[in-house]
């Protein structure tokens, strides 16, 4: 393991190392700015010869560098050192061996000036898009561009989006960049009211070099000049023939309830032992179907730009299904070609839930979710809806700096425990762009991976929702290699709330309402006293008057009070346990 290279002011870097865990024990809103000032000064290689050289560095201001004194004087006097002299100049502090009181009386020669560097935009950034994109003109035409025109041409070589901002915190787009190109008088407009836009002399010299340094040999075509009017919304629904009855594409969001709960029964929770049924598999060959996104309703980017998600998926070649899920944001479904295929074996609808879902949720909705518990909530039905793969993808957009150092802990936090308990994948990515381009590929990965195999379906009607998870669990230790899959309206029947709830997942649900009982704490409380009705009986039991009173709160720490980790409980959680569960 290679040594960390030492740090060529170490005192002036403990001093402020010790200001930086002064500022965290206190929760100062200053941690940031030690925090950077920190960072900077220990990867600076330059030694100073006097603390206030150090505002060329990052974090450092006339403020910090007169503490810096201070404690540099108060140092030299405890130690009989001599106090070093402020340099007359500290610009260049790196230039140590030229003696400044030589250079007083000298003329200083005058600066050079700097060759200015020819403008090169950022490879598939706004700028670069622009360039090009005016660059498929001919050289010298009076005919520009209009901005729907250059967005239409320019979209497919920019990563960000020229129409929507990349969150809802911003509002700036690819567009931006115009600005940019126009102050440098490389882009030139003219007419009003509709403007178009040229490439200046200046402009064409740095498309050529740009086609240059990419690949000359890829051209870009101009599509024909559109008419001035507002795009035309995709239609994302997959064509079907016209004997094919509808697969329940949704175009208005649906109330809460789900017309999918009576597809599964609930069974029979009170019977102690359970039969897993004998049933013969509904196999789909190769050919038969085709795999498809589901998006649900609710992923819009605003509440005034709902359909950006489906509208830049179907541009990159993806046609979501748009319904309203019942659980996760996004799945993979097989959708058969013969729409009655299922039904006529003993299974509902045309579609069959691949193993594979995604739950995306924004930075700041993921810190608001782990606050009031919706997180571990939404991971509990996740793992209960048995797909096999779950994909957490989590958008780290821009945020409040302040904020997020002081959430920073517990998001990496959920993040490590997503991973590590729950074993499921998360992906992180900058903005919503970067989720629709993960979609899209995981979409072109899955139509590999599935359409050229078979696909064995477990029939709806031996399936119950206490059966289901034992049953698929008992197949894949059987047939590892052979996957079993469910028809999309029995997933959505097993994932509705009310059918996956069992007494067990019910008494799991009431315990963690109360604050600081975690998952891991309710699954010992739930050994030890199987129901509901079996912790209350453990209170009564306890008596009454301050006798009983005082064995009802120590009831469960003398259970879980030897626990090691996550499992233990407090005396104080115990006392707050018992004041809900027990009559005090």
């Amino acid at each position: 393991m290679p040594q960390e290279e030492p740090c060529a002011n170490p005192l002036l870097l403990s001093w402020v190392q010790e200001w930086v865990e002064q500022a965290r024990e206190r929760n100062s809103k200053g941690l940031t700015t030690y925090k950077k000032a920190y960072a900077a000064l220990k990867a600076c290689p330059v030694t100073f010869q006097h603390p206030s050289q150090l505002q060329q560095l990052k974090g450092f201001g006339e403020k910090l560098c007169a503490r810096l004194t201070e404690k540099m004087v108060k140092h030299c006097q405890e130690n009989g050192l001599p106090a070093p002299k402020r340099p007359r100049r500290s610009r260049n502090p790196g230039l140590g061996d030229q003696e400044e009181d030589d250079l007083d009386g000298e003329e200083r020669p005058p600066k050079r000036q700097r060759k200015a560097k020819p403008y090169v935009p950022t490879l598939r950034s706004g700028a670069y898009a622009l360039i090009l994109g005016l660059a498929t003109l001919e050289e010298g035409t009076r005919n520009g561009l209009t901005k729907s025109q250059l967005i239409e041409v320019a979209q497919p070589l920019c990563d960000a989006s020229f129409t929507a901002p990349p969150n809802p915190t911003s509002f700036y787009t690819a567009w931006n960049s115009m600005k940019t190109l126009l102050d440098k008088d490389i882009v030139y407009e003219r007419g009003r009211p509709t403007r178009k836009y040229h490439l200046t002399e200046e402009g064409w010299e740095v498309a050529r070099r740009m086609q240059q340094t990419t690949n000359p040999a890829q051209a870009i075509s101009l599509p024909p000049p559109r008419p001035e009017v507002e795009p035309q919304r995709l239609e994302n629904v997959p064509s079907r023939p016209a004997n094919r009855s509808p697969s329940i594409e949704i175009e208005e969001r649906p109330g809460n309830d789900s017309r999918y709960s009576d597809v599964v029964a609930s069974g029979d929770s009170l019977s102690g032992s359970l039969t897993l049924p004998n049933f013969r598999p509904i196999r789909l060959a190769p050919g038969t179907f085709e795999v498809h996104l589901v998006l649900d309703v609710r992923e819009v980017r605003a509440k005034t730009d709902r359909d950006y998600m489906q509208n830049e998926l179907a541009k990159k070649g993806v046609n979501p299904i748009m319904r309203s899920l019942e659980l996760g944001d996004a799945l993979w479904v097989a959708k058969c070609k013969d729409a009655n295929f299922l039904s006529r074996l003993g299974s509902e609808g045309d579609e069959v839930v691949l193993d594979y879902i995604v739950e995306r949720k924004r930075l700041d909705d993921l810190i608001g979710s782990v606050k009031d518990g919706r997180f571990h909530e939404q991971k509990f039905r996740l793992k209960r809806s048995g797909v096999k793969n779950v994909v957490y993808i989590i958008e780290e957009i821009a945020m409040d700096p302040e904020t997020l150092d002081k959430r920073a802990e517990m998001v990496q936090s959920a993040i490590a425990s997503t991973q590590v308990v729950n074993s499921f994948f998360v992906k992180k990515t900058q903005k919503m762009d970067d989720t629709i381009r993960y979609l899209t590929r995981m979409t072109m990965l899955l139509k590999k991976q599935y359409e050229s195999k078979s696909l064995l379906v477990i029939p709806t009607d031996v399936l119950t929702a206490q059966n289901y998870l034992p049953l698929l669990e008992h197949l894949r230790q059987k047939e590892p290699t052979a996957g079993h899959y469910i028809s999309y309206p029995a997933f959505a029947s097993l994932a509705s709330k009310s059918d996956m709830m069992t007494l067990r997942d019910l008494y799991l649900k009431m315990l963690m309402c109360t604050r600081q009982v975690t998952g891991e704490k309710a699954l010992e409380i739930q050994k030890r006293w199987k129901t509901p009705y079996e912790f209350v009986k453990a209170f009564e039991e306890c008596g009454g008057g301050e006798d009983g009173k005082k064995r009802k709160q120590d009831m469960v720490f003398k259970q879980m009070g030897n626990l090691l980790g996550r499992k233990k409980i407090s005396k104080p959680l115990s006392q707050k346990i018992a004041e809900i569960w027990a009559d005090l």
